[in-house]
């Protein structure tokens, strides 16, 4: 027998958006014996005093615990983070808490979920308290509950890595064109250009049209411009939230 395969346990990996909560946090990563925790920390509400326990009563039953700074209150902050963690873990089980933070971070966490394979999961609390900067918002765990999938078409990798081109190559006095993201996307060998290997510039713009320019302008990421004889590209505000929160892609 020739060559060594290396056997690699599979991880229990939680993310939770650290808002108002303790033991909401902990609870279902204890009982769900989870290996690792992300937490993604809003820098607005540094100076909670339970924070402190909260990771010290996890990294007493084993637990790795790891602190990412995000705004909680940005959907596409949130949605970025997670999607890039859980990129991360591909080989691992992944499971979101999307009740541990504010509202905007529980839209973030969950639309994660549905753009890609991890679970979410909403922790019914057995009490709930005031005020939350001396005491967390609730105490106790009823019930972790794991959320319904529906999956979240998202865009390809090839598309990401056209959006970043636009972005990064536009400047206040240049604005891409469709012949430069060909001429992008075959010198970075994207897949949507190889594997059709298109004979002449003809195709090539058909083929670009169809499988990056027309998609992405259905969503409403780019906009095209008739310059002259030239068709200009630019992202639009929802195209650059999308590629914040789909970079983990390039």
């Amino acid at each position: 027998m020739t060559g060594k395969s290396t056997l690699r346990a599979i991880e229990e990996v939680h993310v939770a958006p650290l808002g108002y909560e303790l033991e909401r946090i902990t609870a279902p990563v204890i009982e769900y014996n989870a290996d690792t925790l992300y937490l993604l920390a809003d820098p607005a509400l540094s100076g909670v005093c339970y924070h402190d326990e909260l990771e010290s009563v996890l990294t007493d039953h084993g637990i790795d615990v790891h602190r990412y700074e995000v705004d909680l209150g940005d959907i596409y902050d949130v949605l970025g983070e997670v999607t890039t963690i859980i990129d991360r873990h591909t080989e691992d089980i992944v499971r979101v808490n999307v009740s541990s933070g504010p509202k905007l971070a529980a839209v973030g966490a969950a639309l994660a979920c549905m753009a890609t394979d991890a679970s979410g999961y909403h922790v019914h609390p057995k009490t709930r308290s005031h005020p939350v900067d001396e005491v967390p918002r609730t105490s106790g765990m009823r019930l972790a509950e794991e959320l319904p999938s529906y999956p979240l078409r998202t865009p390809t990798r090839d598309q990401v890595r056209i959006l970043d081109y636009i972005e990064t190559s536009s400047t206040d006095v240049y604005t891409p064109k469709k012949s430069d993201l060909i001429t992008f996307a075959e010198e970075n060998d994207l897949s949507f250009m190889v594997q059709s290997d298109p004979a002449n510039d003809k195709a090539k713009f058909a083929l670009l049209n169809n499988r990056i320019v027309d998609p992405l302008v259905e969503k409403n990421y780019i906009k095209i411009e008739s310059v002259g004889r030239t068709k200009q590209v630019t992202l639009t505000e929802t195209g650059r939230n999308a590629l914040r929160a789909f970079r983990h892609k390039l």
